[in-house]
């Protein structure tokens, strides 16, 4: 009863916290381990003890997993030098350097226990900094390359205090280090795809959304124990066999078991990630008594702790800037220097680096002292770099991710997707099939489509678009359904199962019809996306026609009206889209043959070719 007491008030403690927090515009992280060591002076309050065996094990695997399964293969490949420099590079370079700091000032103690705080300080937690990324709007590129480390360095690091701990043993060659990091790296690639074939092999097969939720929650796990029971890394074949079932999720699950899935294991991840740094700051009351024996004063402790701190922080300036340094000596495209000013600053640490610590051996010289350090580099970074990242973001004046170029990159996606459904249907369509039917297929096909084009226009001549007459008008008919569900659940006329059969179905509905809040940014500029640019010979050799009709001049001439205007590159006439009831832009592309148009619409500049179907 007791622990099941304590679990519940952790866990309304992050509830509370990250709510206000979030509210006011606040770092939850760093809310959470301000909270935690506030809460570990307060008489009453338990003792959670953090044993390092729950975090390697119970919280890391599904932190790590969770992660994995909504990395882009295509991101992290396009990013992996930089990746494998900051996980495997930076990791082994701050171990040896921190490592020398602490043997320069921690009295008595050996260069191997040094090199154990390194490894142990090495990984950052990109979690916090990633939450301050998606808050201040920083670079995607940053965001991926800054989760990509977060993946990996904790595998290089954890082999780093292995070998460490070994060392303050006994002698340990070379030759020692580099079998054990071959074996941690080989041992958990291999043991990761093994157990990602084998996930997408069952995944499959299964069709009950409940059942493959179920095993999805047991794969981490089933990676990392028997790549650590082989000596491998656990944590390398947890992030493996991630990858591999978030790439093929989109072609082996049902739409309700991905649905059940992604909303699953946001949940578990925002528990976990939250209760982890409430635990960190609950951990102080235990450290400062352990650090109680030491013999140091408290002005010696402070110098060592800031040492460290400072050690920790200047390893990752020097290693990021050394690397951009050499990256720009490369033929191509410049990394500006303002991302790896971010990034080098973007080195908060999480609780890997303090279970890392309570991993140390009690017969550890100076463990009480290392364990401080430890915990004064996750607060110090977590403070210091939290409170700075937003205004350095913002002084750097990094260009934050656009809204606006999204959401014409979705409407051009959701154009091709129209496309290829419309011509599969042509396709499949027998001399049996209703016309009825193929005309509300048809109907339903292009709502979808002509929606995601109507989100982009800013001048409509209509105040109220078609997809939001039809969102209105859908959600109170599904509300007025409800009602009747409602009511036959009341008088008891309708069998439970048969009553949440429909509701599910009306829930479903009615989460298609949600649009999504507009985001900052909205408002900007809405130009040609890069991705797309110069990947049309009609595109390239477009004209550039200025109009100065006052609207469709079709509809004007028929007495009709449009949603948003196009203006063609070869002759400058101005026409209504295709969600306007007449589409004359598109009627007279197969009239005339005149491949471009350009958006009418005030602010938006970007290019539609109709021949090549290309957004540019």
């Amino acid at each position: 009863m007791g622990f099941a007491v304590e679990l519940t008030a952790l866990i309304v403690a992050v509830l509370i916290v990250t709510g206000i927090a979030q509210r006011l515009n606040w770092s939850p992280p760093l809310c959470l381990v301000l909270v935690g060591v506030a809460a570990s002076f307060v008489p009453g309050v338990p003792d959670y003890h953090l044993e390092p065996e729950v975090v390697l094990v119970g919280l890391l695997p599904p932190l790590l997993y969770a992660t994995a399964i909504r990395t882009p293969l295509f991101d992290f490949r396009a990013n992996r030098v930089p990746i494998a420099a900051l996980s495997v590079g930076l990791v082994v370079f701050t171990t040896l350097v921190v490592g020398w700091v602490v043997w320069l000032i921690v009295p008595g103690i050996p260069l191997a226990a040094g090199f154990a705080l390194g490894a142990v300080v090495a990984p950052p937690d990109a979690v916090a900094a990633t939450a301050v990324a998606r808050r201040v709007g920083m670079p995607r590129r940053i965001v991926r390359i800054l989760e990509g480390e977060s993946l990996l360095n904790d595998a290089a690091a954890l082999v780093g205090l292995r070998t460490a701990i070994a060392a303050i043993a006994g002698a340990v060659s070379l030759g020692e280090v580099g079998g054990d990091f071959l074996l941690a790296a080989g041992g958990g690639a291999v043991v990761g795809l093994l157990v990602g074939w084998a996930a997408n092999l069952l995944r499959r097969r299964l069709t009950d959304p409940v059942a493959d939720t179920a095993w999805s929650f047991v794969i981490p796990f089933v990676a990392y124990l028997p790549a650590e029971a082989i000596h491998g890394s656990g944590v390398l074949a947890v992030v493996v066999a991630g990858v591999i079932v978030g790439h093929q999720m989109p072609r082996m699950l049902s739409g309700p078991s991905r649905l059940a899935s992604r909303l699953n294991w946001r949940t578990i991840q925002f528990l976990l990630e939250n209760v982890v740094f409430l635990l960190i700051g609950l951990q102080v009351r235990r450290i400062v008594e352990e650090v109680g024996d030491a013999g140091l004063s408290a002005w010696s402790l402070a110098l060592i702790c800031a040492g460290v701190l400072a050690a920790t922080i200047l390893t990752r300036v020097l290693w990021v800037f050394g690397y951009g340094f050499v990256s720009r000596l490369r033929p191509g495209v410049r990394t500006p220097w303002s991302y790896f000013t971010v990034i080098s600053w973007a080195g908060m640490r999480g609780v890997v680096t303090l279970a890392a610590a309570f991993v140390l051996p009690d017969d550890t010289p100076q463990r009480g002292v290392l364990v401080l350090a430890a915990f004064v580099v996750v607060a110090g970074t977590l403070l210091l770099h939290g409170m700075t990242l937003p205004g350095l973001v913002r002084r750097l004046r990094l260009p934050p991710p656009n809204p606006a170029e999204d959401a014409l990159q979705e409407a051009a996606l959701l154009h091709d997707m129209t496309s290829a459904g419309l011509a599969k249907l042509e396709e499949l369509r027998g001399p049996g099939d209703p016309p009825e039917v193929i005309d509300r297929l048809r109907d339903k096909q292009s709502y979808r489509s002509d929606s995601a084009w109507e989100n982009l226009g800013r001048g409509s001549a209509l105040e109220e678009t078609p997809s939001d007459a039809y969102r209105r008008l859908r959600a109170e008919m599904l509300e007025a359904e409800r009602q009747v569900l409602l009511t036959a659940r009341d008088q008891g006329t309708a069998d439970d199962e048969v009553l949440r059969r429909v509701l599910d179905g009306l829930d479903i509905e009615e989460s298609l019809l949600e649009r999504p809040d507009e985001e900052p940014g909205m408002e900007r500029e809405l130009d040609t996306p890069e991705a797309t640019a110069g990947t049309c010979e009609h595109l390239e050799t477009a004209g550039a026609p200025s109009g100065d009709a006052e609207g469709c001049v079709d509809c004007l001439r028929e007495g009709t009206s449009w949603v948003h205007l196009r203006l063609c590159l070869e002759c400058g006439h101005v026409g209504c889209c295709d969600s306007s009831p007449r589409k004359h832009a598109t009627q007279h592309f197969h009239d005339t043959r005149h491949p471009v148009i350009r958006s009418y619409e005030p602010g938006e500049n970007w290019r539609w070719c109709f021949v090549d179907g290309i957004v540019g």
